[in-house]
């Protein structure tokens, strides 16, 4: 992946790369941490899918790019009964399971596919009335180019939405029962050390490419009610840190996260119920500059 900044593992790098047996493994796992989240927040992204359509009611062409395995997509298509969709993503893998799903749900017949690396090439289209990025622009190479691509892509009044993760999302209380206090706290410490997730500020490149800022918003979530789900996606969540963290966190702090990645382990985080999957995304909405 030919990125300015390092990548979580716990994210996902669609927007371009190369392939390899490692990768394909790699994005089986992405994926289904990615449809667990999609399961999570489904209530936090249909308020994001909402307030995108306050702002443009009725597009018909709408662009998703680093499309995943559909989560933004599919609740795109749903949220405009009138629009067809194209997903852009550079993994096959990816794709694939977004067709699949959306053959599942019906919604095959308003959703086509890309398989594009945006670092390299931009997909013939153009005259669209809503480009979406959610989680994307951070992996681009160069996100000014990228930004440049949209802005002639777009249709004279269409919109441009892009959504980012302000922070990853926390799963675990402070005070753990054992162990030292706030270890998810070093977890993500560490994690911004490594610069994961790391973007700036979107507003000003996005008026640079010759898009007018129409509103920025911060959408923020805390999700307890299903406790043996949440504990599903704090296991794999931890799990990728406890992995890409080896070097960063102390010999106690990965004990402390093995008692709770550990299944049968009376600390495991399936035996908890004090669980709460808490986070924010911020979103930008703007349109092509008139003056």
């Amino acid at each position: 992946m030919t990125t300015h900044h390092e990548h979580s593992p716990g994210h996902h790098p669609h927007a371009h790369g190369s392939h390899n047996d490692h990768q394909h493994s790699d994005e089986q796992g992405m994926a289904q941490m990615l449809d667990l989240d999609a399961l999570l927040l489904k209530e936090h992204l249909r308020q994001i899918f909402e307030w995108t359509a306050g702002h443009h009611q009725n597009p018909r062409s709408i662009m998703d790019l680093g499309a995943g395995t559909g989560t933004g997509t599919l609740g795109l298509a749903r949220t405009f009964p009138e629009a067809s969709v194209l997903a852009v993503d550079q993994s096959e893998f990816m794709l694939g399971r977004l067709v699949a799903t959306a053959d599942e749900h019906g919604l095959s017949p308003r959703i086509s596919t890309a398989q594009v690396d945006l670092d390299q090439a931009w997909p013939e289209a153009k005259d669209v009335d809503l480009v979406w990025a959610a989680s994307s622009m951070h992996h681009m190479g160069n996100p000014a180019r990228v930004f440049e691509h949209i802005a002639t892509t777009l249709s004279a009044d269409g919109m441009l939405v892009v959504v980012e993760m302000d922070k990853f999302p926390r799963y675990l209380p402070r005070e753990l029962g054992f162990g030292v206090p706030g270890l998810e706290e070093r977890c993500h410490e560490a994690a911004d050390s490594a610069s994961w997730n790391a973007h700036p500020d979107w507003a000003g490149p996005i008026h640079n490419a010759g898009m007018a800022m129409i509103e920025q918003r911060t959408f923020d979530y805390a999700i307890d009610d299903d406790q043996k789900l949440v504990a599903r996606a704090a296991h794999r969540w931890l799990s990728r840190m406890h992995a890409a963290l080896q070097d960063s966190l102390s010999v106690a702090d990965l004990q402390d996260l093995e008692m709770l990645l550990d299944d049968d382990g009376p600390q495991s985080v399936f035996k908890r119920n004090d669980l709460a999957m808490r986070g924010s995304r911020t979103v930008w909405a703007a349109r092509i500059s008139q003056g």
